[in-house]
């Protein structure tokens, strides 16, 4: 089962990692996947500024939308059950990290950023409960 709880988030303007044109499904130019680096973990890259976070880093929530260019608000969700890509095999229960794509792995010297809530393939949603 799919979900999200409970979000907390504020607005940050997007970096060049996350404020990239994706465009609307299907259309000439629009990029394939369409998802940008939405339910990627990401961190604060400058003043009132996010972009990815990198392998094993602290960051300031999980990215909820698609910022189509530099300067775009990012809605960042911090507190709550958040869907975020796996980057690799995730069972329930474990903690995660961020990988160098800012996609959940499975904690093990970074920064622990949450807990898988259901269990996940890489490249599949999973439901996670922040902790950042």
């Amino acid at each position: 089962m799919a979900y999200e709880e409970t979000l907390r988030a504020f607005t940050l303007d997007a970096d060049a990692s996350i404020g990239i044109y994706t465009g609307p499904p299907g259309v000439q130019g629009s990029a394939t996947p369409n998802y940008g680096k939405q339910y990627h973990f990401v961190k604060v890259t400058g003043s009132h500024t996010a972009g990815l976070a990198g392998n094993g880093e602290a960051a300031v929530g999980v990215l909820q939308n698609k910022p189509q260019n530099v300067g775009n608000g990012a809605t960042v969700a911090y507190q709550g059950i958040s869907m975020v890509f796996a980057g690799a095999i995730i069972n329930p229960g474990q903690q995660v990290q961020a990988n160098a794509s800012g996609q959940a792995i499975v904690k093990t010297a970074g920064v622990a950023l949450g807990i898988a809530i259901e269990g996940a393939a890489a490249g599949e949603l999973c439901p996670v409960l922040l902790q950042v």
